[in-house]
């Protein structure tokens, strides 16, 4: 057997969801630049999980069932106030969405029509949760979700608990977009992987969470907020950098396994950070950020992936970095649930082959002769 470390290079399945072609994403055939430019998350999310882009009536129910569907069970609020104060985020969503399960009597019972439902009701929760965390943590009470407000508004209104501005509500909507899904990444492998099984959506989504956790996935934008603030200020940036070249510290943010030049969501996010610094009048993490992907590129040759310039942007909307990742797993959910769709309708079990290396012939020792 020959062993590709990591997987590299390793075609695992078919999928007909996303694409990364001569460093082109695309959704279902779509350039992720049109889908950032003109579309929303819940028109996204559309077209994952159906295959196509909704008609205006389909949008409209999409987004009357994601709207109607987000407030949570009473027993999962109480449950994120019992978490521990010092819980991570992303340790407290992979748990609550376990417990989402268990208020669904339905959840073991496998068809596409129920599956879908399941997506729809999950991806709506998803926001509910991250925006109860962060007003736990703070000591205030969770806001409840209002049936009128778009996806992305809802989630900036549950934050803060007013009136949402429109740039940030843009800028979040945007960042979902370009989150939603990325081919077979770490965590969609999990979650098929689990889905491969024939265990339930809720199980594969957790999954899911507890991948997208580690700082080589979804953490890496936590990893650059918290290398912004470590900086300071512009000054600082070129003396700071080039110690952590020279001792190899690893540059969060930058190099992508399968983009050699350049992630295309990169430049979207760089665009939404310089907006904000500008509206905020406060553009030194835009500055800064600016400052390390020239210093990085030029020493490195490498470009700044997606996850670099969602950092500033989210810190512009106010939003803590222990939020960055759960904020990534809002809107990749619906990417994984598309994935762990078109999993259950041509399923088979994912089980690979591991060479062995280790010692042979090797007899049993009784224990007294050891």
């Amino acid at each position: 057997m020959t062993v590709a470390k990591g997987l590299e290079g390793v075609v695992a399945l078919d999928s007909k969801i996303s694409s990364i072609v001569n460093g082109v994403l695309t959704y279902r055939g779509i350039d992720i630049d049109d889908l950032a430019e003109n579309s929303n998350f819940e028109e996204v999310s559309f077209l994952l999980w159906n295959g196509r882009l909704p008609k205006q009536d389909e949008l409209d129910v999409l987004k009357q069932r994601l709207a109607s569907e987000a407030a949570l069970p009473e027993g999962v609020v109480e449950q994120l106030k019992a978490y521990p104060q010092n819980a991570h985020p992303m340790s407290a969503l992979r748990t609550a969405v376990s417990t989402l399960g268990l208020y669904d009597g339905r959840a073991d019972e496998i068809s596409e029509e129920l599956n879908l439902d399941k997506a729809i009701s999950l991806t709506a929760k998803m926001p509910t949760i991250v925006a109860a965390l962060f007003r736990i943590g703070k000591g205030e009470e969770p806001v409840a979700p209002q049936e009128h407000r778009g996806f992305a508004e809802n989630f900036v209104y549950m934050l803060h608990g007013q009136e949402p501005d429109a740039v940030a509500v843009k800028a979040i909507d945007k960042a979902l977009i370009l989150h939603a899904d990325h081919e077979l990444n770490a965590s969609t492998f999990a979650a098929r992987v689990t889905t491969a099984t024939l265990s339930d959506l809720y199980s594969a989504i957790t999954t899911a969470i507890g991948t997208l956790k580690g700082p080589l996935h979804g953490g890496a934008n936590e990893g650059v907020m918290a290398m912004l603030e470590e900086i300071g200020s512009i000054d600082k940036v070129e003396a700071v950098i080039n110690r952590k070249l020279e001792n190899k510290e690893k540059i969060m943010g930058f190099g992508h396994r399968v983009y050699k030049d350049g992630d295309p969501r990169a430049k979207h996010l760089r665009e939404m950070s310089r907006q904000l610094a500008e509206q905020t009048g406060d553009a030194k993490w835009f500055e800064m950020s600016v400052q390390i992907d020239d210093l990085i590129q030029h020493e490195k040759g490498l470009k700044p992936n997606v996850d670099f310039y969602s950092a500033s942007t989210y810190h512009y909307l106010g939003i803590p970095r222990n939020l960055f990742t759960p904020i990534f797993a809002i809107s990749r959910v619906s990417g994984w649930t598309a994935h762990v769709l078109e999993q259950y309708s041509d399923n088979r079990l994912i089980r690979p082959r591991a060479d062995y290396v280790g010692p042979v012939d090797v007899s049993y020792v009784p224990i007294d002769q050891r």
